[in-house]
């Protein structure tokens, strides 16, 4: 993710922090500190750098229960409005996706247990709300009722929150996955629309989760509905086999040049044996262009590591690649690792928009005879 800096690894995941993260520390620390001096703006701080300790236990909750289920996590990375695990993919089996769902908020409830029982945190649930925050109020207290409240907020059925994706395992159980994403992501859109409602009215916090989990919901039901409709279908029903390629010795000019003359986006840049060696894409080049020469070698400002998937592979795993792979395009190469197509979201969004209206079609066209009398 863009604007963030790597922590390091713990238990074999990459922890990254937004920048924003320390604007937020910054404005806490400056309003407790604007009403009780230094020693409440120290106190500030911990609480907060307490709080997204127990927000990254809880997003090691579901990637180490992904984990458990054969599932890796690139990343997870640290936010003003709490924490993202990139879990690769979600399991198909809904028992599964219910288990690391759970995981997180499990997490927080022990931790809220351990801070009344063991720690001795103590509140009148009648001030539970607002004691976070209070100068009054224990550092333990303050930190066992934010545990109390990430439960509550994370559970609420709002896709793609955890409780939107225990409501899509729950309905999975009965539903196809397709129509199970969309029914959680239409409840987590309503959701973002409650929560904007609120957040203009003084919480200007409420506005970003809002549109966070409205794009969120739209993603994942876009890229589940693209899953379900890659199923079962062959790789070469939405590989672009018309295409531009750039030699291991163009340079950026002569990317330039090949990007006037076509239409396309994403240029693989192959050797001489026609293998995939990475790809340079239009906004790459552009930014090449204005940061070097224009007899920079395509080389040294290509994206490498692309992912390559096999000709005679189904659809889903070209789709896969491309979705966890963090890259805009796809080669697909021949049993001799030759670059035959590439693949795209864009084109993958064309074959989708074909696939729905062929469908639409198939669906209302009228029976033949045949058909009718194989009806009879």
């Amino acid at each position: 993710m863009g604007w963030s800096i790597s922590l390091g690894r713990i238990a074999g995941t990459e922890v990254r922090i937004h920048l924003t993260f320390f604007f937020l520390v910054a404005w806490f620390a400056f309003a407790a500190g604007s009403r009780g001096g230094q020693a409440a703006a120290v106190e500030a701080i911990v609480l907060i750098l307490a709080v997204f300790g127990c927000v990254l236990a809880h997003e090691y909750g579901h990637v180490l229960t992904a984990r458990h289920f054969g599932i890796a996590t690139r990343d997870i990375t640290l936010l003003p409005i709490g924490g993202v695990a990139s879990i690769e993919r979600m399991p198909e089996k809904p028992g599964q996706e219910l288990l690391i769902a759970l995981a997180g908020p499990a997490v927080n409830v022990v931790i809220a247990l351990l801070l009344f029982t063991v720690f001795g945190a103590r509140l009148d649930p009648e001030r539970a709300v607002d004691a976070v925050g209070d100068l009054k109020i224990d550092l333990v207290t303050q930190l066992a009722v934010v545990n109390v409240i990430l439960v509550i907020f994370n559970m609420i059925p709002a896709f793609p929150m955890d409780g939107g994706r225990v409501l899509r395992a729950l309905l999975s159980y009965r539903l196809d996955r397709a129509r199970a994403t969309r029914i959680a992501a239409s409840i987590g859109q309503a959701a973002a629309f409650g929560l904007g409602f609120l957040g203009l009215f003084g919480n200007p916090l409420l506005l970003f989760i809002a549109l966070f989990v409205f794009l969120a919901a739209s993603y994942e039901a876009h890229a589940v509905e693209l899953r379900e409709a890659a199923k079962g279908v062959a790789t070469r029903k939405a590989t672009i086999t018309s295409f531009a390629t750039l030699d291991t010795q163009a340079t950026v000019q002569q990317a330039v040049d090949t990007l006037l003359t076509t239409t396309q986006r994403e240029f693989p840049v192959t050797d001489r044996s026609g293998r995939l060696r990475g790809v340079l894409t239009r906004d790459g080049m552009i930014r090449a262009l204005a940061a070097t020469w224009p007899g920079t070698a395509v080389l040294d400002v290509m994206e490498r590591d692309v992912v390559t998937v096999n000709c005679h592979a189904p659809l889903s795993e070209a789709v896969t690649a491309l979705q966890t792979s963090g890259r805009p395009v796809v080669g697909i190469v021949d049993d001799e690792a030759r670059v035959v197509g590439i693949i795209t979201l864009e084109n993958l969004a064309e074959y989708m928009m074909v696939d729905a209206a062929s469908r639409g079609w198939r669906e209302l066209a009228p029976a033949s005879p045949m058909d009718v009398s194989h009806h009879k």
